[in-house]
């Protein structure tokens, strides 16, 4: 336990204080463009000043008028660049495309606020932040937020004390799938700013918005800019519209979410090159020129139609020159994405010189990005791993080798047939005939499906674990430097490295690395649970309530050292715990709230504990051992224990999805 490693509350306190000093309920920020980017999606922190607008009262009729014309002026302009016109346009041609298009997540990645778009609860709910107040609450078809302090905010020049508070209406959501994330006009230009909560869809909860992510519990929180961060990716043809003259954002899209011409491309001239085919037809007129300029991704070969996915799920850098702020990003579905968006890979920084300027203005950047051999860490960023796979570089391997847009389930878009061992014997046939004789697991184990081999689930995402998409094999000696998560050791989780090091040495011939202290004494998972980084624990603790490990390595010990990260000091850690915790007898309906007050996480940790003692009593068959850190009678070896937590990586980091 370390209770003393809880969040500094008063270190917390946000930008939303100013938000209660408004007297209108309108205001205006100015901001310093001189702001450093951050790379990806990750958002800019702007410096804030509140600015009053008085505005003269008129009827009540034309009043409502004004606000509703007034809230739409906050929202992104439906205009996209030169050529787009939109996905509405493709549909009365490719109307079964459209369809299956619209099911899937892409379509709601950001949507306006709207009884069709919400699904969190807004039934005069109240939450606190802080030094603040929200209760939620709807106006007809309308999402409100009230906002009141707790105490007198000195306004303007600071002559005057107001307590009262602002009602301001929703605008934006960004996801449907695990979450929703609101967004708040800041009224200059249709600047968004980021709700500071989050609504999660499996939990039906609310939770301060910081809370959702593994975020340093130490800093403090700041304000997100939707049109300089999520416009990046969660729109299509997304332009910030950045007036430097008058310090406003008046930003633009062809679609909010990610529509037909995100992967397609402009449809303009795709409409005007079917018209004039048409007419040929009727009316003997000469056809058009030329095949048809609509992006097929089948038609590309395999690295330009991969980078159609990359523009988006691709750690990417940009050069300012680009004016991205101004104008958008020059990459067009297509093109050569590394012209325009290079991608940052640590594995290559001799080829890329410009990396090394980046790394040196944002010196935790790889960290919270990437594993220290430059594999990706984080979800969202499938395609760095793609550009690190032998199967991509040195065959044809691609996205749509696996996904599919319209031929699949909208939960991981996994193409027909492509959910087993087909996905890779499509190319790799030799292995299907005798899979035993490669993977030393029965045919129909876990062991045998070759992406719990090749593609293990140590990427961390939206309170979860995902695979990684970079194909590669288990390596003792990698995991060893690296931190990273042996896949050997992810389903034998009751087993130490050097257990799996001694059985890749013998059954494929790999080097055996020399190990030893704990990493020859104790479970590879239980070390990155009690002292690896916050990132490291939330994948330990992901993988000791999987089901394939839990076939593996039993269910008696697991319990004890899920406990332990209840009260861990990243708050994201501490749901992915509570989530294992349940998978097990005793814990099912365990009463436990990961944004507690640190005196009820440590109740809650003192009862999961007593659980599992009492469960000890009458337990006759467990798994103990040292690499378990349990003696011969299931008691915890509390010495080396405490040396582990003791060693715990506490350095702050933020992943970055």
């Amino acid at each position: 336990m370390k209770i003393d490693q809880q969040p500094d509350k008063s270190r917390q306190k946000g930008p939303w204080i100013i938000l209660v000093t408004l007297l209108a309920g309108i205001l205006v920020f100015q901001f310093d463009r001189h702001t450093e980017d951050v790379p990806d999606q990750e958002s800019e922190l702007l410096d804030w000043k509140p600015t009053e607008i008085v505005q003269e009262p008129g009827p009540p009729a034309q009043a409502a008028l004004n606000q509703a014309e007034m809230f739409q002026s906050t929202l992104p302009v439906n205009q996209g660049p030169d050529g787009y016109v939109g996905g509405a346009s493709c549909r009365d041609c490719h109307e079964t495309e459209f369809d299956s298009w619209h099911d899937t997540y892409h379509r709601s990645m950001t949507q306006v606020v709207s009884p069709e778009t919400v699904v969190a609860d807004f039934d005069q709910v109240r939450l606190e932040h802080n030094e603040e107040v929200f209760n939620l609450f709807k106006r007809n078809d309308e999402y409100w937020v009230r906002i009141t302090s707790r105490q007198p905010v000195v306004v303007g020049d600071g002559q005057g004390l107001y307590e009262q508070g602002v009602e301001l209406r929703l605008s934006l959501v960004t996801g449907s799938h695990h979450m929703q994330v609101f967004w708040l006009p800041a009224f200059h230009g249709n600047m968004q700013i980021g709700f500071p909560f989050t609504w999660l869809i499996k939990d039906q909860k609310w939770v301060p918005r910081e809370s959702a992510f593994i975020r340093d519990p130490h800093a403090v929180s700041q304000p997100e800019i939707w049109n300089l961060s999520c416009i990046r990716c969660h729109v299509t043809a997304g332009n910030p519209g950045q007036d430097l003259e008058h310090d406003l954002l008046m930003s633009s899209s062809a679609d909010l979410g990610i529509s037909c011409e995100a992967c397609h491309g402009p449809g303009e001239a795709h409409i005007a090159w079917h018209k004039e085919w048409e007419r040929s037809k009727t009316h003997a007129s000469a056809a058009p020129k030329g095949e048809d300029p609509i992006i097929h991704p089948e038609h590309l070969d395999h690295e330009r139609s991969t980078q159609l996915c990359g523009q988006c799920h691709g750690m990417k850098w940009w050069d300012e020159r680009e004016n991205w702020r101004q104008t958008g990003f020059d990459y067009r579905p297509g093109d050569d994405l590394t012209e325009t968006t290079p991608i940052i890979q640590p594995s290559k920084m001799a080829e890329q010189p410009w990396l090394q300027e980046i790394v040196n203005k944002n010196p935790s950047i790889l960290r919270d990005f990437f594993w220290s051999d430059g594999m990706i860490r984080v979800s969202g960023r499938e395609y760095n791993g793609l550009l690190e796979s032998a199967c991509h570089v040195n065959g044809k391997m691609s996205c749509i080798s696996c996904h599919s847009m319209h031929d699949s389930a909208p939960n991981d878009m996994l193409a027909k047939g492509m959910d087993g061992n087909e996905a890779c014997i499509q190319c790799h046939s030799g292995f299907e005939e005798n899979l035993t004789a490669h993977t030393f697991h029965a045919a129909d184990s876990e062991g045998s499906k070759c992406y719990n081999c090749h593609m293990p689930h140590t990427t961390y995402s939206l309170l979860t674990a995902i695979r990684s998409h970079e194909i590669d094999s288990p390596n003792a000696a990698v995991s060893h430097q690296t931190g990273r998560p042996n896949a050997c050791n992810l389903c034998h989780t009751d087993r130490t490295l050097s257990w799996t090091a001694k059985h890749l040495q013998t059954r494929y011939g790999w080097e055996s690395p020399d190990l030893g202290g704990a990493d020859q004494q104790v479970s590879s998972v239980l070390l990155n649970l009690l002292k690896g980084d916050a990132g490291q624990r939330a994948l330990a603790a992901w993988h000791l309530g999987w089901d394939a490990s839990v076939q593996i390595a039993g269910s008696e010990w697991q319990p004890r050292f899920l406990a332990e990260l209840l009260d861990d000091p990243y708050s994201a850690v501490r749901y992915v715990a509570h989530q294992a915790l349940q998978r097990f007898a005793g814990y099912e309906h365990f009463d436990y709230d990961f944004v507690s007050r640190p005196e009820f996480l440590e109740q809650a940790q003192v009862k999961a504990i007593q659980i599992w003692d009492q469960q000890q009593q009458i337990r006759h068959e467990q798994h103990v051992g040292p690499a378990l850190l349990l003696d011969s009678q299931g008691a915890v070896m509390q010495q080396t224990y405490d040396e582990l937590i003791s060693a715990r990586d506490d350095a702050p980091i933020r992943l970055r999805e």
